[in-house]
């Protein structure tokens, strides 16, 4: 675990770099994916998630994704209705988390813990190289 500081510009500035954004929610696609078949399943996602968001910490775990909130997401995501998350649906669903988290930021920069793979790292970790090469 890494102790950071991040703001809403880190956020939204690692969504709208389209090329890494896109490898990002496929890596994560991939890590949710654990039978490999290009579609996550309800299962999945409820699984996934605890590996995916930076909530939660030692002496507060992540609370196991509740029913109603699965059902929100893929009535919301699922935009086929094949009771599935294909590529392009969960995109959706990770910029959506994505620009909340960064609205619930705002403007103002906050120190935060993270896992050196979730989603915030990969947005502070674009922010790094993106500032190093342009100096």
């Amino acid at each position: 675990m890494s102790e950071e500081v991040i703001n809403s510009t880190t956020v939204t500035n690692f969504i709208d770099d389209k090329d890494g954004f896109d490898k990002f929610v496929q890596e994560c696609f991939d890590m949710v994916d654990e039978n490999g078949d290009d579609m996550l399943s309800l299962e999945e996602v409820r699984g996934g998630f605890r590996k995916l968001l930076p909530f939660g910490s030692e002496s507060q775990p992540m609370k196991p994704m509740d029913e109603g909130m699965l059902k929100l997401i893929f009535e919301r995501f699922d935009q086929d209705k094949d009771g599935k998350l294909d590529i392009t649906e969960f995109k959706s669903l990770m910029t959506e988390i994505m620009n909340a988290v960064a609205r619930g930021i705002d403007g103002f920069p906050i120190i935060v813990n993270l896992e050196k793979d979730s989603m915030l790292m990969n947005a502070i970790q674009h922010e790094l190289v993106t500032q190093s090469s342009s100096k």
